[in-house]
């Protein structure tokens, strides 16, 4: 009988604005499944609001989250934490066993990144720095529950800029071409992050592409039952392969 010991441990890495509360019921049903399991937040994110954001203090803070599951796990991010997972997993191949990069198949460079930075410069100029309107859009996109996990670690309003700036730095490609282990893309049907899907699976050495349907961008908050079972079937896949 195997044993929880020799399931791999999965580490989750929360997308921008968020924190480790969006991977509430991937963290519950991945433990009752006998998985290690530990969502991070990163700098300027929920217990770590107001520093700030870098690209070293981003792949620190899953640095730490690897080693605090024993040095080898199942690297999970999305949006910006599949960014920072990609990168990482570049640097460290023999910490990651196997790496979910979701919602994060186009190059954050162009057009593309610098809209959604004006964007972003535009809602900070709110007096309330655009907290009400991403509670009020968090509520009438997501589900109930999503809404409350991805909430519930509060709105880091202020990394908007610099964490995309940050990321305008990376060179996923470059870095998914370099991790030689098994990569999943995982995508929602709808997300507007598929922009380059092609162009990452062709630099996987050893990659697929996994859709979510009917799910936006936050498919883990949209689609979670159906996230989770990927999740589930990718941990016991990389389990099994030692």
């Amino acid at each position: 009988m195997e044993t929880p010991e020799a399931r791999v441990p999965v580490l989750l890495v929360h997308g921008i604005r968020a924190s480790a509360t969006m991977w509430r019921h991937q963290e519950r049903t991945l433990r009752a499944a006998g998985y290690p399991v530990l969502a991070i937040d990163l700098p300027g994110h929920g217990k770590r609001m107001g520093e700030p954001f870098t690209v070293p203090a981003a792949l620190a803070a899953i640095d730490d989250g690897v080693a605090d599951l024993g040095g080898r796990v199942l690297l999970v991010g999305l949006s910006l934490g599949g960014y920072y997972a990609v990168a990482y997993a570049a640097e460290h191949p023999g910490r990651v066993a196997g790496l979910v990069a979701a919602g994060c198949s186009a190059v954050p460079q162009g057009v593309l990144l610098e809209g959604y930075r004006l964007l972003a410069r535009a809602i900070h100029r709110l007096p309330d720095r655009g907290l009400w309107l991403h509670e009020n859009m968090a509520r009438l996109l997501l589900p109930a529950a999503g809404a409350r996990d991805v909430l519930a670690g509060g709105a880091a309003l202020d990394v908007m800029d610099s964490g995309l700036q940050a990321t305008s730095t990376l060179t996923p490609l470059t870095s998914i071409a370099a991790y030689p282990g098994p990569v999943w893309l995982v995508n929602g049907a709808l997300d507007h992050f598929r922009l380059n899907e092609r162009r990452f699976l062709a630099a996987c050495r050893n990659g697929q592409v996994v859709v979510v349907p009917r799910a936006t961008h936050l498919s883990s908050l949209a689609r979670p039952e159906r996230f989770t079972a990927i999740l589930l079937d990718v941990a016991d896949r990389v389990s099994h392969a030692g």
